[in-house]
């Protein structure tokens, strides 16, 4: 019996690179959450996001919004304005800091924060509670958010903005690099991200003032003495040299899984746009998307099931658009300003198998079958 051949979603992709680094911090026993690699990891990043930031490799993307709500004073009793329609490493961390999320819907050019909804939520929290203490803005499947409209109401009220850049790492919002457009950026280096440290993320700042003090956060907040003092809570957040070592060779083929990404969507549109009932997202004008997950939707969410279920069965894997957080059971208590966006998108949307690792033949067979589906 023959066993069919798996095609993920968005699998791990190394280069080859990584190894020369691995076998350096094992040859010179640079193996702890220090070392020669998480400083050129960190120099990397900052190099390709060509501004002026500092860049701090931590554990995971999860841990680094944790410590951008930290660094900017966020605590028991705050609320903190969250994108509903994203992935729960979003809003958690604002549950560990103690405070409330309050949770915004999307728009439809780029399935983004929605800005009016955004400015309508402030003036009703500060209304009906206090102002928030900051804004959690993704970048959704690497498609940039409303970068200038969201700022400028964030200026107007005063409002600090954390740029979740998980998803985007090599999009651009009118030339500038994702994770630089805001008050603070993170990154993620999860398996499935564009690029991989197995399990990291970065926060990136624009005052090296905050970028050592996320270090002394993440290092367990340990003061300066000769024996183990503690004046503050700190976590065990920071990259090791190993993982970090495999970030840079991973840096080194960037813009190749870029590319690469953007090339699977490229293929996905041109052979399925012919169908009734399937679309794509474009691009506005300025934006460019790393197209980290080729991403559609459906006329029903009947014809999303079909295709979804007839690739399942070809062991092929595929995912509904994120479920918004205003409908996650752990978070149905939440106050929420909805428009019914980000619910049609979870309900009608799909992920396709998007990896920079895809073969031709892959998409060619993810291609028949939604062809297939689609043709009944």
């Amino acid at each position: 019996m023959l066993t069919m051949t798996k095609i993920y979603l968005s699998s791990p992709h190394m280069s080859g690179l990584e190894q020369a680094y691995v076998n350096d911090a094992f040859e010179t026993n640079w193996i702890a959450p220090l070392g020669p690699h998480v400083d050129g990891f960190e120099h990397a990043i900052e190099s390709y996001l060509e501004t002026d930031c500092h860049a701090a490799v931590l554990s995971s993307g999860t841990a680094s919004i944790h410590l951008a709500l930290m660094l900017l004073g966020v605590g028991k009793g705050d609320e903190v304005l969250c994108q509903s329609f994203t992935f729960s490493a979003s809003a958690n961390p604002i549950t560990y800091q103690g405070a409330t999320p309050v949770f915004i819907d999307s728009e439809t050019d780029t399935w983004n924060l929605c800005p009016e909804l955004l400015e309508t939520a402030i003036k009703d929290r500060m209304k009906q509670y206090k102002k928030p203490k900051a804004i959690i803005a993704v970048h959704l499947y690497g498609m940039p958010y409303k970068a200038d409209a969201i700022n400028a109401i964030a200026k107007k009220y005063d409002i600090p903005v954390i740029e979740d850049s998980a998803e985007a790492l090599g999009s651009t919002y009118f030339g500038q690099k994702c994770g630089t457009l805001s008050d603070i950026g993170i990154l993620s280096f999860n398996g499935n991200k564009i690029i991989t440290t197995s399990g990291g993320g970065a926060l990136i700042v624009k005052n090296p003032v905050l970028k050592q003090r996320a270090v002394f956060l993440s290092t367990q907040a340990r003061d300066e003495a000769p024996h183990y003092e503690h004046s503050s809570i700190g976590y065990n957040y920071r990259m090791s040299n190993v993982l970090a070592g495999i970030g840079r060779g991973q840096m080194e083929v960037l813009e190749e899984r870029v590319n690469a990404r953007r090339a699977n969507y490229l293929f996905y549109k041109t052979h399925l746009s012919k169908f009734d009932g399937i679309h794509f997202l474009p691009e506005p004008k300025g934006f460019y998307a790393n197209r980290w997950l080729t991403c559609v939707t459906f006329d029903t969410f009947e014809q999303r099931e079909a295709v979804r279920n007839a690739l399942l069965e070809e062991a092929i894997e595929s995912r509904p658009l994120w479920k918004p957080m205003h409908l996650q059971p752990v978070f149905k208590e939440a106050v929420s300003f909805t428009n019914g966006v980000s619910e049609q998108l979870f309900n009608q949307g799909l992920c396709l198998p998007s990896g920079s690792n895809l073969t031709q033949h892959d998409l060619n067979r993810v291609l028949q079958i939604i062809s297939n589906t689609l043709s009944l």
